[in-house]
């Protein structure tokens, strides 16, 4: 990714470091908004609809469990997006490196999806699946048993009982979300960058946080479907790729993998924004820091 100092040679611990620290702040900012997303994803209860507004969802759930309860499942998700978006932004900016035009620093619109599209999938092999399930657990289970007392005990009671094949349900809806979101979200960010800068437009905190809500505008319309099943997936009970698929045509028919849309747009367009301006601050921070750190190693030992 081309930061916002236009360094093309961002060092991987930088990318991984500012990647986490973007992805924490993204995460806790916007996540009354995924906490809604994904109450109306779940199956519904028997005489209890749930609204299609999202401010409607947080406005109810707010009024009747209070505020913790629209922090359900956060702390899990938190940690995750620390984790998957620093290394979703490592891999994207090493793979950009490896595949750039060696003049310009720029790639292709193809490639950047590419290297996207690699940057999910490596995300929720090693972070996203099993903290989304541990997070969309607690969220429907705090609607029927409650028997889930925080993340860790969510964690511990679901390894013990499904082992770790349990903190992997729906491992392919996630990682066809991962891939297919990050390859539309972080290359449409890219392809906007590097568009800008063949045209001379200034870098600053407007243009990431514009960038980063287009990224997140075409990442939403073009992955719904994805985030719908993964959902369905990973509810408290869990259920399989096929049995989410077919609960969700079951219940709502095709246009059911569209649910929530309105609500996901509503996050990542704020989140999109968050995320890449971050992201960006962050670099200017710890790039400095790392390079000192490097020198003074470097001085030391000639």
């Amino acid at each position: 990714m081309v930061s916002g100092t236009d360094d093309k040679n961002t060092p991987a611990v930088v990318s991984l470091a500012a990647g986490g620290v973007a992805g924490g702040i993204e995460a806790f900012t916007s996540y009354p908004l995924e906490f809604a997303k994904t109450r109306v994803q779940l199956r519904s209860q028997k005489g209890i609809p749930t609204p299609k507004n999202p401010f409607l969802v947080v406005t109810q759930v707010y009024q009747k469990e209070g505020i913790r309860a629209l922090y359900k499942g956060c702390a899990a998700l938190v940690v995750g997006s620390i984790a998957k978006d620093g290394v979703r932004f490592l891999f994207f900016d090493q793979i950009k490196l490896a595949f750039a035009d060696p003049e310009t620093g720029t790639l292709s619109p193809l490639r950047n999806l590419a290297a996207g599209m690699t940057a999910g999938v490596v995300a929720s092999v090693t972070a996203v699946t099993p903290t989304e399930r541990i997070k969309t657990a607690l969220i429907d289970d705090a609607r029927n048993e409650k028997r889930f007392r925080s993340g860790l005990h969510a964690t511990t009671v679901i390894w013990k009982e499904h082992g770790i094949f349990g903190l992997y349900r729906g491992f392919a809806g996630t990682t066809l979300k991962q891939a297919s979101a990050t390859a539309f979200r972080m290359g449409t960010y890219n392809i906007l960058k590097d568009f800008e800068k063949t045209r001379n437009i200034e870098q600053n905190t407007l243009t990431n946080f514009a960038n980063g809500s287009v990224a997140g505008v075409v990442t939403t319309l073009a992955t719904q479907p994805f985030d719908v099943i993964k959902t369905r997936s990973q509810s408290a009970q869990g259920a399989s790729t096929l049995e989410a698929i077919k609960t969700v045509l079951l219940d709502y028919g095709v246009r059911g993998f569209w649910r929530g849309t309105t609500m996901r747009l509503g996050r990542t367009v704020f989140s999109g924004g968050i995320l890449f301006t971050s992201y960006e601050a962050a670099v200017k921070v710890i790039n400095p820091l790392y390079s000192g750190v490097v020198h003074k190693v470097g001085a030391e030992a000639a």
